[in-house]
Formats: structure tokens, sequence, C-alpha cells
């Protein structure tokens, strides 16, 4: 399988994870989107939020590059953090907009070549990260991983 073929794999499994993050932007109020359950550690919103943040600090950062997001952003969303009050609506729609719109730039900056390094490095999970190759698939692994709480976390909102 030729790489051009495996990136238009990896690239529509994530955008049909990204589509079913879009959902809970249609199917729960800002309110639910901030709630966090009994039990939990942080909320809807958050997931959404990590997910980009995450993405951006896996691809273009481990490829020595800036990428698309704001560093307060990055401080909000970024590993080892957590909710830290409520977002606004307009914080909302910005996250909404970031969650289908790194897709294509990512895309589009891939067929041009921009990423011509990857730093190898060992997730926090224990996963070996040996190429950008490697970085997408984890990537869609973890925006995988973060459905399945998102998945829990709204039986209790």
């Amino acid at each position: 399988m030729t790489t051009e073929i495996k990136m238009e794999s990896v690239f529509t499994v994530w955008e049909t994870s990204r589509n079913l993050y879009l959902d809970y932007f249609d199917k729960y109020t800002l309110e639910q989107l901030n709630k966090i359950p009994n039990g939990f550690n942080n909320n809807l919103i958050w997931n959404i939020g990590h997910i980009i943040v995450a993405q951006q600090a896996l691809i273009y950062k481990g490829s020595n590059l800036k990428g698309y997001i704001s560093d307060e952003l990055f401080e909000l969303y970024k590993h080892g953090t957590k909710p830290t009050g409520l977002i606004t609506e307009s914080e909302m729609e910005a996250l909404k907009i970031l969650l289908i719109s790194m897709i294509e730039k990512t895309k589009t900056d891939f067929y041009n070549g921009i990423f011509n390094t990857y730093n190898e490095r060992m997730t926090g999970t224990g996963f070996y990260l040996s190429s950008l190759m490697d970085a997408f698939e984890f990537n869609n692994y973890h925006e995988g991983l973060h459905l399945g709480h998102m998945m829990s976390i709204r039986k209790f909102i």
C-alpha cells in the first residue's frame, strides 16, 4: 500500500471521528457540554478541546511546526489539564470551527509536503511514535479513546 493510499484511509477515519464529535454540539446544550458529572474530572467540551490540542501537538509540534492554535488554547486543553471553569458560547463556537477546519488545513499541509521531520517520542500511554505516520495513526486512536470517555459522560448529564 502506498503512503498516499494509507494516508487517505487515516484521513477518512479522522474525518469520521471528528464528525462524531461535531454531533455533540447539536445534541447537547452549552450547560450540558460544561457539566462535570460526579466521578469524572472533565466534561464533554474539555474532551473536544483536548483532542484539537493533542492533534496539533502530535502532528505539528512533533514535526517542529507551529500549527494553528494559540498558546493559550494549548495551555487550557493540553495533556494533564482539566476544566478550570465554564466555557462561553463564543468559546464553544471557536472550538466547533477548529474541530473541523483543522482537518483540511492538516491534509493540505500534508499534501504540500510541509512535514519534513518528526521527533520520535514515547506517548504518556506507552506508544512509541517513530514517524509522522505513527503520529497520525496514534491521533486517531487517541481521539477514539476520548470519544469513549464522552460516551460515558453523556450518560450522566
